[in-house]
């Protein structure tokens, strides 16, 4: 009996946020087959000399030019059949970033990257769909009690950004006075001598989060929950 021929490959979801369009995700146009032209997941094989993070890291650059500092592994997904050329088996990972960092560009198999909104999503191949569900529900429940939203916004922004953040993730409206009131007495958000203007009414504050605050208040034990 010869043994089984598993390939171990890695995906990504990032997610990336604007206040204006929401939440969105990153995914690229296939260039071959199978399911050519049709959108995906960025990711790929694993090479014999690379470690996970690095081959995750790698496909992310060479699919679409982006680079990530906060990614963290999701879920691992093998059912047979879900590539028709191979058994194949992949370590999902999800990661957070500006959109506006970063300028698109793809290559080797893929055609082409995009951001897409998470309201308006496109056929996706394999059975990616599934993975983009599981991360997003992950991205639900992390956010809730740790402060990872803020790799989505800039080093400074208007608080109606992190409120509106917030909403997003979650799909639903959020009593805003309630919001700020909550997020200001965890006392992990600077507020900046800096001013905005939005539109009507006066220019509002600048905030910046402050994780060495945050990192101090984890090792007393504090309870970050929104």
């Amino acid at each position: 009996m010869s043994l089984p021929t598993i390939r171990l490959a890695v995906d990504a979801v990032v997610f990336g946020y604007d206040p204006k369009e929401g939440l969105s995700v990153l995914l690229i146009r296939r260039k071959f087959e199978p399911f050519q032209g049709t959108w995906a997941i960025p990711g790929g094989l694993v090479m014999e000399d690379e470690s996970l993070e690095m081959a995750v890291e790698r496909e992310l650059t060479e699919e679409t030019g982006i680079t990530v500092n906060y990614l963290e592994q999701l879920y691992s997904f093998g059912e047979p059949g879900r590539d028709p050329r191979n058994r194949v088996v992949t370590v999902a990972y999800y990661a957070l970033v500006r959109e506006s960092n970063f300028v698109l560009y793809a290559s080797t198999d893929a055609e082409e990257a995009q951001w897409f909104n998470l309201k308006d999503l496109p056929e996706l191949a394999f059975d990616h769909d599934k993975i983009l569900k599981m991360a997003v529900e992950r991205l639900k429940g992390k956010i809730a009690y740790e402060p990872i939203g803020f790799e989505l916004l800039d080093e400074k922004f208007p608080f109606s950004e992190l409120h509106k953040l917030y909403e997003a993730v979650y799909g639903i409206e959020i009593d805003r006075r309630n919001f700020k009131k909550k997020f200001l007495q965890l006392g992990i958000l600077e507020e900046l001598d800096e001013k905005v203007s939005q539109g009507k009414g006066r220019p509002g504050s600048l905030f910046r989060f402050n994780k060495k605050r945050y990192d101090q208040l984890k090792e007393q034990g504090m309870n970050f929950e929104v």
